[in-house]
């Protein structure tokens, strides 16, 4: 059983040391560790302190391409170096490493595919109380949308089996954690979550430079997320809502011409037909939309043994070697 840990990183040179040591070096029930940075364009001597300490594995970008990316990136080499179970953790030591024996236990006993890291968020100082109220309603909303009981979505101390890992396909560039979340719920992967532990503060974190861009992003990736999987019940529920206000407002001028009032209420006439087309239409766009869903779930099913053969002809390479 091999586990890698891997570390997406941007100019992560002062504390990338810090993470790593904090590092466990055993757990009962893996028999190989190994350590993977994802350098996402950084310009300072990340990948320089990374070597040195000792990581197996870089994983080097030119330029900046965003967490989204090096953290796919950052799959594709795990599996392809044989990893059983990949842990993702922080360049800036936010968890705490001794907990990763905690999210990968459950994959161990056979009880997940995904474990995702629970931050105790009301009791963490330097989240300022907007932002805890925000991470409960994004968490929650996420909650929703997957059909999950996962009480930290934001979360990026997670662990992946290796069929987990070469499922998961992430379409937007701003970060995997809501996305995924979505994705293992709709697909009804075996999915849970562990309480953890943060250590203090080095930095503050760079994902986004506002509050307001942070919920922004976020419900964007959400509302998307929930496109791919469910388009049919997205449009449907929209669909419906126009045509029922539409079929109202119809309704409420034939009250009118039987009265013999309807000459002063043609707008409500005009209303409603235009409402009542618009619903039709996001039905249909909902009914193509799921047949589309429905090709992506058979593409997702071939590339995930394509990606299962590849990988594991990488992996029995590097052991011949």
């Amino acid at each position: 059983m091999k586990l890698i840990i891997q570390i997406p990183c941007l100019n992560e040179a002062e504390t990338l040391e810090i993470a790593l040591n904090d590092l466990p070096r055993h757990i009962d029930g893996i028999d190989e560790i190994e350590y993977l940075i994802i350098n996402d364009g950084s310009t300072d001597n990340t990948v320089e302190v990374a070597r040195k300490w000792g990581v197996h594995y870089v994983v080097n970008f030119k330029q900046n391409k965003g967490l989204a990316r090096g953290f796919m990136a950052g799959l594709d080499a795990c599996l392809r170096n044989g990893a059983d179970i990949i842990v993702n953790t922080d360049a800036d030591n936010q968890y705490c490493g001794e907990d990763i024996e905690k999210i990968v236990r459950p994959i161990l006993d056979g009880k997940a595919d995904i474990v995702i890291g629970e931050r105790p968020i009301d009791q963490t100082e330097h989240f300022s109380p907007l932002k805890k109220k925000l991470q409960h309603i994004g968490s929650w909303t996420v909650r929703v949308a997957s059909k999950s009981d996962i009480p930290d979505a934001p979360s990026g101390f997670r662990a992946y089996s290796r069929d987990a890992a070469m499922r998961l396909n992430v379409v937007n560039p701003y970060t995997y954690t809501l996305e995924t979340i979505v994705q293992a719920g709709q697909e009804k992967f075996a999915m849970t979550s562990v309480p953890i532990r943060t250590n203090e503060e080095l930095r503050e974190s760079r994902l986004f430079n506002s509050m307001f861009g942070y919920v922004k992003k976020s419900m964007v990736t959400i509302v998307r997320s929930f496109m791919m999987y469910k388009p049919l019940k997205f449009f449907g529920l929209i669909g419906s809502g126009l045509f029922l206000i539409g079929l109202i407002l119809g309704i409420r001028y034939l009250v009118f011409m039987i009265e013999g009032n309807a000459g002063g209420h043609v707008q409500s006439l005009i209303l409603s037909s235009t409402l009542l087309m618009m619903g039709t239409m996001t039905v249909i766009i909902g009914l193509q939309a799921d047949i589309i869903a429905a090709n992506r779930k058979l593409l997702e099913d071939i590339q995930f043994h394509v990606r299962k053969m590849d990988y594991d002809l990488s992996a029995k390479k590097d052991d011949d070697k």
